[in-house]
């Protein structure tokens, strides 16, 4: 008989990556991560609170040939992640999918093609969306290994937290909802 793998207990997609202060990897130092997927065979997500300031929306939609340039609609740009960061992906609410869409859970989703831009450029699409340059990775049991490690929180993700402009005071706010002091957070993990 083969090897059996252990199954997943519980998944965190649809929840937020709380960076402790000890993080390790300089790419995600006091970073909020939405989990788009989080499944036996690895996780991927959105970093929330890196905003990029070049290029901006419109002169990105010059670059992909999608009009109307200038847009009747904007949506913040943001450096989603080390993987694949030439690619696009809007994470974005659900009242505006197509047949592309990954659909997280009942209030977001995850599209990576032209169509959402051209929405939201013509002032339609969803009614809040990121475009994310670029995502998070994580192979087989990699995140839960670093979660075990004392790496990461996780918490319920809210809209405003998702898509609020407030890069700068996300991390402290993420750990607000769990009702956390950063001050008190140690980087060590421990056993009761």
């Amino acid at each position: 008989m083969g090897k059996q793998v252990p199954q997943m207990e519980t998944t965190l997609t649809g929840q937020v990556l709380i960076a402790m202060p000890a993080m390790g990897d300089p790419r995600f130092a006091h970073s909020v991560v939405y989990l788009c997927a989080h499944t036996p065979e690895g996780a991927m997500g959105i970093v929330l609170n890196r905003p990029l300031a070049e290029p901006s929306f419109a002169d990105l939609l010059s670059q992909l040939g999608v009009d109307p340039v200038p847009p009747a609609r904007q949506v913040r740009l943001c450096e989603g992640g080390p993987v694949d960061n030439a690619r696009g992906f809007v994470l974005h609410t659900t009242d505006w999918t197509d047949a592309a869409s990954l659909r997280v859970d009942d209030a977001l989703a995850l599209t990576a093609n032209l169509d959402i831009l051209k929405a939201i450029a013509a002032g339609g699409g969803p009614a809040r969306g990121l475009l994310a340059l670029g995502y998070a990775g994580w192979g087989p049991g990699q995140l839960d290994a670093e979660i075990q490690q004392n790496a990461w929180l996780t918490a319920p993700a809210d809209l405003d937290l998702v898509f609020d402009a407030a890069d700068d005071t996300k991390w402290r706010r993420a750990l607000a909802k769990l009702h956390v002091d950063p001050v008190q957070l140690s980087s060590v993990a421990g056993r009761a």
